[in-house]
């Protein structure tokens, strides 16, 4: 079988390189994102493999006739059209665990940055200034974590509060009292878990009945000063929203490592001068990111809770086992 993987960097490379059965396969390495002329190249590929900042849909496809399936290395998979894929007859595959400790880790890094503002604190040394004020932070102890998404990430969060002393509500429709009990936190409604938390974090898969759980909608009803994070999926945040909490002091901070227009903050050009942006996305939006990244209440990164050496590594590990299933004609972690 011809096997195209999209956005491998050499960790991932190698590791397949070694790991991959090379009898009666083709396996080439693209290091760029697909795009419809990449497609073309590889027009007879039977399986791709792309991660989470390649978007496949109608046009890709169209561009890879003999594709039978798409294998993503990443959980999410909102940049598949999945039901064209379905309706083509090619199966998506993802990776369904790989990093509930990793992003949950990244999730209390951003946490204790802004609790204990230690990027402003880092910057002040750096520049030999070794004032404190404006340096004082708060305790987690005794405070109130609002979970918002109560699946692997979610439940790592859950118990990472808890070593912190932390009493935890959490908002999730599939949540189950057996899973509150065991992990020792309450199940609630949005709003309350608005209303009651020091801190929100989102880690809520993204569609349709996620987008914008947090917007203008209801961001007066969050608590006073409580930080706000996202290591989730972008859209889950109302980006005007986010911006309207800080400005008016409902929000304390925001720790960011997914934003609503991510995608097009990735183009190599600026997105303000790119025509392409310029009709795909709201150029307000990109406006407001760039206020956001700008405010020292703000910590934004690029999309990398889930980036280290052995979440990769268990992430191309399933992923081959992926596609050594669908080349014996079997389908395992199949999303459509």
């Amino acid at each position: 079988m011809k096997i195209v993987f999209f956005e491998a960097d050499k960790l991932e490379r190698d590791y397949i390189s070694a790991n991959f059965p090379s009898k009666g396969n083709t396996v080439i390495f693209e290091k760029k994102q697909i795009s419809v002329f990449a497609a073309k190249k590889y027009s007879d590929a039977q399986i791709i493999s792309v991660f989470a900042f390649s978007r496949v849909g109608a046009d890709e496809l169209d561009a890879l006739p003999k594709l039978k399936a798409i294998c993503t290395r990443s959980t999410g998979f909102d940049h598949i059209d999945v039901a064209e894929c379905k309706r083509r007859g090619i199966s998506v595959h993802n990776v369904p665990t790989y990093g509930e400790e990793t992003v949950a880790e990244f999730t209390f890094a951003l946490i204790l940055s802004l609790s204990r503002k230690i990027v402003k604190a880092n910057e002040r040394v750096r520049r030999a200034d070794y004032e404190l004020k404006g340096l004082r932070g708060f305790d987690l102890e005794g405070k109130t974590l609002g979970v918002i998404g109560a699946g692997h990430i979610g439940q790592n969060v859950v118990r990472i509060a808890h070593g912190f002393g932390m009493k935890v509500l959490v908002h999730d429709p599939f949540a189950e009292k057996t899973l509150a009990k065991k992990l020792k936190f309450e199940i609630v409604g949005l709003d309350k878990l608005l209303s009651s938390s020091d801190i929100i974090s989102l880690h809520a898969p993204y569609n349709k009945g996620t987008h914008h759980i947090i917007g203008m909608q209801n961001i007066r009803k969050v608590k006073k000063g409580a930080l706000l994070i996202n290591t989730s999926r972008g859209p889950l945040l109302e980006t005007d929203a986010v911006l309207y909490g800080l400005q008016n002091g409902i929000l304390g901070g925001a720790g960011l490592d997914v934003i609503e227009e991510e995608k097009f903050m990735r183009e190599s050009c600026s997105v303000l001068s790119s025509s392409r942006a310029a009709n795909e996305c709201s150029l307000r939006n990109a406006v407001i990111d760039h206020v956001l990244r700008e405010r020292e209440d703000v910590i934004m990164t690029p999309h990398c809770a889930f980036d280290t050496t052995d979440a990769m590594l268990r992430i191309v590990h399933t992923t081959i086992e992926n596609i050594k299933a669908v080349s014996k004609g079997k389908k395992i972690n199949v999303v459509n």
